[in-house]
């Protein structure tokens, strides 16, 4: 999945500043205020994922719907879950392959989402 650069908000998760970063990151994206917090997403997706380790991690307005999106490497490929930001429910558990990356760029472009 090819996202803009969020390497500043996956070192503040590292360091236990998902919240801050996961605010800062919803602001820019003008996003809705959030009930579930950039840090609880985290530990949501990393139970459906065991033994991943986050690589990406952004809020993102994805099909019209905003988003937690997390990228986890698991077992040698990238493992994407989707947290909904409003209750915390799994909105997407996919693995990702050069198919349904072509899919989501095209998806983003007809709808103008930009993250």
């Amino acid at each position: 999945m090819q996202k803009k650069a969020i390497i500043v908000a996956i070192s503040a998760l590292a360091l236990g500043s998902a919240a801050v970063a996961g605010t800062a990151h919803q602001g820019q994206n003008n996003a809705p205020a959030a009930k579930i917090s950039m840090t609880q997403a985290r530990a949501i997706a990393l139970k459906n994922a065991p033994g991943g380790v986050i690589a990406e991690a952004e809020m993102e307005k994805e099909n019209g719907s905003w988003r937690y999106s997390f990228d986890i490497r698991q077992n040698g490929r990238i493992h994407e879950i989707g947290v909904d930001p409003q209750n915390g429910r799994i909105v997407e558990n996919s693995w990702e392959n050069s198919k349904s990356e072509a899919k989501e760029a095209a998806s983003e472009a007809r709808h103008g989402e930009k993250k």
